[in-house]
């Protein structure tokens, strides 16, 4: 008796030691909650005519009651089944037009508890399509952009779970309806299994990543083929509807260009219990408009062997091309859809017109992995782009869609390339509401981040397609940072741009430049809106860019950020925040992103509120993995720890962060990140580790740029892995997960056993998992919750640290 009561209270004291108190959901300091809880700037949608402007007032932050909404995760989904959308889907409250010439306001009258979701203009810009989020559906609201008024479409109830509803043309949409009838859905069979679920393979060869809420039992396959199937509709503006087909589970329903045909993808039986909805078997068919089936142009069996980042067999990618009546275009491989193999060509683009009777034709050939393609307006013009996965290099051509005898290469480029980067060309929404590169003779326009040394400056130019020359239309300048957003006129004369700077919060203005070849006197500049600071406190946060160099001698860089009120001289605290970034070339390597020019935001969970508790920040503190695609995670652990000393030493050498109270965090990636730094080195008191993995052996099939998988590389997925370092961790370190994390690769569990190989070797660490937090996160009292963690870790750990005995 005494021997078990002895057991007992040892036992208790251990406990005690050992449990941390449930004290329910914490605040950070009121500094932190006045930002983060701070008015919200309402988003802006231009209308495809560019007279009036939308200013859309969301809801900043969800709930934890609403994240506790009823929640399937079946398929690779997690859909709401009490009203058929996407789990967690975010809403707006109200909406307003202004116009553009005149600053005339007209508010929408919604009725009370209007949630809206997804708002589309159509292409003539006099009406806005928006669903409302109710508890039993998403209903159809039509709203008049020149008077205000909203109606609903009545008997309505769209399928956002697996579908929505779009614009085709400005006088009907498409839409995937809820099905009238379809009954009650499959009970859900929490209850006393009636047999094994049992799964067999035999010889069948195939990449496995690690995909979360899969489907597990017959009962969940019931349940998804519930909740995603649908009644492809059209609706017309005043209330008609018109079904085609019969119900089932569609992935895409577009009608041709000149809407005689429906381009439809439908996913079919069977099911997979190891892959997502995504690679389940597909049927791509063409229809005529009353919903008969007039061509097959692929029957897409399970995706369940295909190669590591490789594409499926057939046809894939099959879209219309919008300035065509009703021809289709399609990617075929050629390699097998294995990038392993050698090949000249990786792939085929393919045509077939209507009425889809004869074969389809081969425009063209690509020497590497196809990646897209954009059309223009007129003269059959198509740009497309090929992938070097060797190279990491991108290329884009120019040809005829009509005829690819001869295409020409416009860039080739490292993905990774930000300083010499083209820009993005310019689009513009077709009456049928496809969108197409827009032309002004023999030029097309391009708007792109214009990255620097010195950061970034955004510019809108013009590209000659016959000579390939650029025109510089607008660039921003060196003392704010204004972006190109979209054009008003034809010929780049006029367009709408967004302006910002340290002191200024973002806002809409429109700009006008000189025509080319002419002299001008006076210029229009206005502002179109007038979006005030919605959080003056954070103007006395300062920020430069910091560049220097790693030991090996690749360019580095970070912002840093000092705190409101810091006096020059003063030594503070500092957080090092990172994310690392795989590169093929040191040159590209190095180069600089970002501005400091911009507006400084501070929202969600975001390590800036370190600055309102009196610390540094050396943001983005660019961490480079360079070397060749495939073996470049060799020496990672060793350009990781390079790099974070490199950072640190600056900041030192600035006169402005104590090297003997630094922290570092990460998320995802980052967490990674941070967990080795803490195995390999002792340069930081404490770490801060968000929604990581931390055993690559559980990622056995490649993660992030990995290509070899586990038992090709078996060393470096062990020496990149800190949990089978977890005995050298002695740095303080938090980990944060969300409980329901359905990140490829960051199951909730890799936190879990992290925290536990650490306990177990007598390290000192903190695991904070988030009830119904997925690998983001959104709720209020979590987002509070992270911040209060992140801030008293590193007030404990790093800011009241003792200092190190030298």
């Amino acid at each position: 008796m005494k021997i078990r009561s002895l057991f007992l209270f040892v036992a208790l004291c251990v406990l005690a030691l050992t449990a941390v108190a449930q004290n329910g959901y914490q605040k950070p300091p009121k500094a932190i909650l006045d930002v983060l809880n701070a008015p919200i700037t309402p988003a802006t949608s231009i209308s495809p005519t560019r007279d009036r402007i939308a200013l859309i007032e969301s809801r900043r932050y969800p709930t934890i009651a609403d994240r506790a909404e009823p929640m399937l995760r079946i398929g690779g989904l997690r859909i709401n089944p009490r009203n058929t959308t996407r789990h967690g889907t975010g809403y707006f409250s109200a909406i307003k037009f202004r116009g553009v010439n005149d600053d005339k306001e007209t508010s929408v009258a919604l009725p009370s508890g209007f949630k809206g979701i997804s708002p589309q203009w159509s292409p003539d810009g006099k009406h806005m399509a928006v669903g409302n989020l109710t508890d039993t559906g998403v209903e159809l609201w039509i709203i008049d952009t020149a008077t205000g008024t909203a109606r609903q479409i009545k008997g309505v109830l769209i399928n956002t779970a697996f579908g929505g509803f779009g614009w085709e043309g400005s006088s009907k949409l498409s839409a995937n309806l809820i099905p009238s009838g379809r009954g009650a859905a499959p009970a859900y069979q929490d209850i006393t299994p009636i047999s094994p679920n049992i799964q067999e393979t035999s010889g069948r060869a195939g990449t496995i990543a690690t995909f979360q809420d899969l489907l597990k039992s017959p009962n969940d396959e019931d349940l998804f083929e519930y909740y995603t199937t649908s009644q492809p509709a059209f609706i017309a503006l005043d209330g008609t509807v018109t079904k085609v087909g019969q119900p089932g589970i569609y992935d895409e329903f577009g009608p041709s260009p000149d809407g005689n045909y429906i381009l439809v993808t439908r996913t079919t039986r069977p099911f997979s219990y190891l892959f997502p909805y995504y690679r389940f078997p597909k049927k791509v068919e063409v229809w005529d408009k009353t919903g008969k089936a007039v061509h097959t142009v692929a029957d897409v069996p399970l995706q369940d062997a295909l190669p590591a980042q490789g594409v499926q067999i057939g046809p894939r990618s099959v879209r219309w091309i919008p300035t065509e009546p009703a021809t289709l275009m399609w990617t075929e491989a050629l390699d097998g859809g294995d990038p392993r193999k050698k090949a000249d060509h990786r792939d085929r683009l393919m045509t077939l017109a209507a009425p889809f009777n004869g074969s389809a034709s081969e425009l063209l050939k690509t020497q590497h992995r196809f990646q897209g393609s954009s059309f223009g307006e007129r003269d059959a013009m198509m740009f497309y782009f090929d992938y070097n996965r060797d190279t990491q290099h991108r290329r884009m051509f120019m040809t005829s869609y009509k005829d690819a005898s001869s295409p020409k290469l416009l860039s080739d480029l490292n993905t990774r390339d930000r300083y010499n980067n083209p820009g993005n060309p310019i689009t513009r929404q077709l009456p049928n509401g496809f969108s197409v590169i827009r032309q002004n003779g023999d030029e097309i326009f391009l708007s792109g981040a214009g990255a620097s040394p010195e950061g970034d400056r955004p510019f809108f130019r013009a590209m000659n397609l016959k000579t390939l020359e650029t025109r510089e239309i607008f660039r921003s300048g060196t003392e704010e940072y204004e972006t190109f957003v979209s054009m008003i006129d034809d010929e780049g004369i006029n367009f709408f741009t967004r302006k910002e700077s340290p002191a200024e919060p973002p806002n809409l203005y429109i700009r006008q430049v000189c025509p080319p070849e002419k002299i001008c006197t006076a210029l229009a500049y206005r502002q179109i809106t007038h979006f005030e600071d919605p959080a003056p406190q954070l103007r006395g946060i300062t920020k430069e860019l910091v560049q220097y160099k790693r030991e090996d001698g690749v360019d580095l860089s970070f912002t840093l950020y000092l705190p409101p009120g810091y006096k020059k001289g003063e030594r503070l605290p500092a957080v090092v925040w990172a994310y690392p970034l795989e590169y093929t070339d040191s040159d590209v390597a190095g180069q600089v992103s970002g501005s400091t020019n911009r507006f400084t935001q501070i929202g969600g969970s975001s390590h800036l509120f370190f600055l309102l508790n009196g610390y540094a920040v050396l943001d983005n503190a660019t961490i480079p993995i360079v070397g060749n695609p495939e073996t470049v995670n060799d020496t990672f652990v060793k350009q990781l720890v390079s790099s974070a000393k490199a950072a640190i030493d600056k900041g030192a050498e600035l006169g402005v962060v104590d090297p003997d109270r630094v922290g570092v965090g990460g998320h995802s990636y980052g967490a990674f990140m941070t967990a080795n730094l803490l195995a390999h080195s002792d340069m930081f008191r404490a770490g801060i580790a968000r929604s990581g993995a931390y055993n690559r052996t559980l990622t056995p099939f490649g993660f992030q740029s990995e290509r070899r998988s586990f038992w090709e590389a078996k060393d470096t997925y062990l020496n990149m892995s800190p949990f089978y370092y977890a005995d050298r961790i002695k740095t303080p370190i938090l980990l944060l997960h969300g409980e329901i994390d359905n990140n490829q690769g960051t199951f909730p569990m890799q936190s879990e056993r992290m925290y536990a190989a650490i306990r177990g070797h007598g390290g000192t660490a903190r695991l904070v998992m988030l009830p119904l937090e997925s690998h983001g996160y959104a709720a209020q009292e979590s987002i509070e919750h992270t911040l209060y963690e992140q801030i008293n870790w590193f007030d404990k750990h790093v800011k009241n640290a003792k200092p190190r005995a030298k």
